[in-house]
């Protein structure tokens, strides 16, 4: 039997995401630590869970209770140094069970700092901008604890990034030139850190605290109940019987089972634990069994309707609908994983790869007669997006969905118990999801959550129900769920100083001035070399920024997780781009795209070196090779800049200008899909090869003119192809 055929072992994976994810990788407690850091991550998805669909709290009272417990639960779980993590725990008196009297205290105290705000808010409008002592002392405590829960969970990049912010904005009087300013005391700079919401109680841990959380723990929900192997069983039927089956798979499986997790490095380890054994065992080389995996997986993170974090992010920043978001990310996705694709299929034709056979394959009926209610949630939760009510209640109806599917659907034979109660509990959950309860008292809603509670569990026993899952699985999910947002959570507020300093400096609008004074510069070089009937000095200099700021997100990407990334290149580039003439909405894409790039750049590529881990191969060619896979990626956020009707929903949007930039992108990954595989029909020649690379690049183009000089250009080498595709298929003389 395949490996493909294998149902996902959730024990399994999360110990792979432990080893090639860092920001999984907890030291070993024992009790009473276990249990305290057990209830306080379960306590944490609760509060999460009971707010999406009973209302949320004051703003700041909620990103306080969050951030309290996401900071504190970090000293818990991280260790301090990385010798700690192979090491057996062993509990005494300065270190009980088995973390040290020092992180207990760092924990506590950087709780406290963070509630500190909540608690004295009503006296804030009195304090902002003359901060007291006691202030000055909190904000002081959670500034150097923030730094050190970051530094534990994600490593030193962000961090320092973060610190060298800091002494721009405290000793600007020394810097040189356009980049000097007044500088700010540390009583100033904890006043806008701490007592307003520019800093740390920002954007960017309110986004994570309202939206982020609740669908990382649908996500975990969701694949627990099946989910993901239904994907993954859907992608195999579709894909798994033609040439390169497993790659195939592999992108399809990776597209799919991305929607629910929107991180790289699980949707790698997830799905690759099973598409990169049978990619290999079909006779994929090592490095490009990962690699497929790699540049697969990171779509996720910009496949709708999770994407990361980055959708929730956007819908703050540019205060558009989030049915705006995920409809513009529909057609870039689909080019990403297109190009992938057409890669993964030339080089199995090229090396003659076969596909799975008909015992390897699963079956589909038999997985979806099994597992068709699992998908309940997840349309659920899509419908109520699109019908507008906000993405926390309908990450909340997923979530509940995911435990009445879980508790009352068995694998084999669904009784009618099982379909009343299944029925019955969603029919409560429907009118709980669109009786705005958020609008009633605090009382009001405990009781009608009681209840709720009460009525399912009631129903659940006294029907006799034996479901697919056991209810310890739904609380164990509540804990991974709070365990994947631990990192994101910290590196959230750390974004929030970054943000604190531009705001607080202006430092913003000097990046943007030196951006757009070098792009003009090289704008002016490149126009000597360059008719102007081809290119305008205009667009040179977009162009010019552009690649600068490609490059600067990739780099920051290589040491930061895609979110921070996105919300600094947000604060600092973004207006640049804006300011050259791009909309808002495509510039926030374009850096979105470029931050993700870095799963799959060296040399920090996480996502391919996960991979190359479960592949038994080399990481740094892995990452090589998965970034010559994801080269679409690359390619298209210039396109849907110089033409935003890519997006669907950007400002003038036509289906002419649609349609000629769709069929050029389409035609153009193709093309260099073919260059980069050295196969079309058959093997391409050097100079076929460096034909089509600049056929593709025209043809990707946005413009008519520009696109019909790229398949004239491609034209000779498809004839060629043809002839000898047919030269080679011909039949062999019939001997007299």
């Amino acid at each position: 039997m395949s490996e493909l055929t294998t149902t996902l072992d959730e024990k399994k994976l999360q110990e792979l995401e432990e080893k090639f994810d860092p920001e999984m990788r907890f030291r070993p407690v024992v009790p009473p630590a276990l249990q305290i850091v057990t209830w306080l991550l379960i306590a944490l998805s609760c509060f999460h869970y009971y707010t999406a669909g009973f209302g949320l709290l004051r703003e700041t009272t909620h990103r306080g209770v969050h951030l309290a417990f996401v900071l504190g639960l970090i000293f818990l779980v991280f260790a301090a140094s990385k010798k700690s993590l192979n090491q057996p725990a062993r509990p005494s008196l300065l270190r009980p069970g088995g973390v040290p009297l020092v992180d207990w205290v760092l924990g506590l105290a950087c709780a406290a700092s963070v509630l500190y705000i909540p608690w004295v808010f009503d006296d804030l409008a009195f304090r902002v901008g003359n901060p007291d002592l006691s202030d000055v002392v909190m904000g002081t405590i959670l500034f150097l604890t923030l730094l050190e829960a970051t530094r534990r969970s994600m490593g030193w990049p962000l961090p320092l990034i973060a610190i060298g912010f800091t002494i721009y904005a405290l000793f600007g009087p020394y810097f040189p030139g356009l980049l000097k300013h007044a500088g700010a005391s540390w009583s100033q700079m904890i006043n806008h850190q701490y007592l307003t919401s520019q800093g740390i109680y920002g954007v960017a841990v309110g986004v994570v605290a309202t939206y982020v959380f609740h669908f990382v723990l649908f996500g975990v929900m969701a694949t627990r109940i099946g989910l993901g192997q239904l994907f993954l069983d859907l992608a195999a039927s579709v894909a798994g019987r033609y040439a390169g089956g497993p790659a195939k798979v592999s992108v399809f499986g990776s597209a799919m089972f991305g929607m629910l997790s929107g991180s790289s490095v699980a949707n790698a380890v997830t799905v690759g634990s099973l598409t990169i054994p049978a990619m290999i065992r079909v006779g994929y080389r090592r490095e490009f069994a990962a690699a497929v995996e790699a540049a697969s997986s990171t779509g996720g993170q910009i496949t709708p309707p999770v994407m990361g974090a980055a959708a929730f992010l956007m819908v703050e920043f540019l205060n558009v609908p989030y049915q705006t978001i995920i409809a513009a990310a529909i057609v870039p996705a689909f080019m990403h994983f297109f190009g992938v694709f057409m890669q993964v299929h030339f080089e199995a034709k090229r090396f003659g790869l076969r596909g799975l056979t008909d015992e390897e394959m699963p079956r589909l009926r038999e997985s979806l007669r099994q597992r068709w209610p699992t998908l309940i949630p997840l349309v659920l939760l899509i419908s109520i997006l699109v019908m507008g009510r906000t993405p926390y209640l309908a990450a909340f109806t997923g979530i509940t969905s995911c435990a009445i599917v879980g508790l009352t659907t068995r694998m084999s034979g669904n009784g009618v118990k099982n379909w009343a109660l299944m029925i019955a509990l969603h029919l409560i959950l429907v009118v709980i999801a669109f009786a705005d309860l958020g609008q009633q008292s605090e009382w009001i809603k405990l009781g009608l959550f009681a209840a709720g509670v009460a009525l399912a569990l009631a129903g659940w026993l006294l029907a006799g129900v034996t479901g697919r899952i056991h209810h310890r699985v739904l609380v164990e999910a509540f804990e991974t769920g709070a365990k994947y947002a631990l990192a994101v959570g910290a590196a959230a507020a750390t974004v929030g100083i970054v943000i604190g300093v531009v705001t607080l400096t202006g430092v913003g609008f000097k990046i943007s001035y030196i951006i757009t004074t070098w792009a003009a510069v090289i704008a002016g070089g490149l126009s000597a070399v360059i008719p102007t009937a081809f290119a305008s000095t205009p667009g040179l200099t977009l162009f010019a920024a552009l690649v600068m700021t490609g490059v600067v997100c990739i780099l920051m990407g290589c040491g930061i997780p895609t979110t921070a990334n996105y919300i600094i290149m947000v604060t600092v580039a973004a207006p640049t781009l804006v300011q050259l003439g791009v909309q808002p909405l495509v510039a926030h894409f374009f850096v979105f795209y470029y931050g993700v790039l870095a799963d799959i750049t060296p040399p920090v590529a996480l996502a391919a070196y996960a991979a190359a881990g479960m592949a038994g191969s080399d990481p740094f060619k892995t990452g090589n090779m998965a970034f010559r896979l994801g080269l679409a990626k690359v390619l298209v956020p210039f396109v849907f800049v110089f033409s935003p009707s890519l997006l669907l929903v950007a400002n003038g949007f036509t289906w002419y200008d649609f349609s000629v930039t769709f069929i050029g992108c389409v035609l153009g990954i193709t093309v260099l899909a073919a260059a980069l595989s050295k196969f079309f029909l058959v093997e391409l020649k050097r100079w076929e090869q460096l034909l089509c690379v600049a056929a593709a690049l025209l043809l990707i183009a946005p413009g008519l003119v520009v696109t019909l000089i790229g398949a004239a250009m491609a034209l000779p080498v498809v004839l060629r192809q043809l002839a000898a595709w047919k030269l080679a298929n011909a039949a062999p003389p019939t001997p007299a």
